[in-house]
């Protein structure tokens, strides 16, 4: 006896639907702060504070690599 094919995806565990990664602004925002990196460009400005976070917080920051 045929089975459909909502039976058998279901039989064999592919009905579960895939969580599609999140690309919102919010946890793009939220993964740069959990992952702080030397700034690519900036202002003078930001340089500096980049250099001061870096020395008051050398745990918080990533590798230059």
């Amino acid at each position: 006896m045929p089975i459909s094919p909502q039976e058998f995806l279901r039989k064999y565990g592919f009905d579960k639907e895939e969580e599609e990664p999140d690309h919102s602004l919010r946890h793009n925002a939220m993964e740069h702060a959990r992952h702080l990196k030397r700034p690519h460009a900036g202002t003078p400005h930001d340089w500096e504070e980049w250099k001061r976070f870096k020395k008051e917080h050398p745990d918080q920051v990533e590798d230059d690599d």
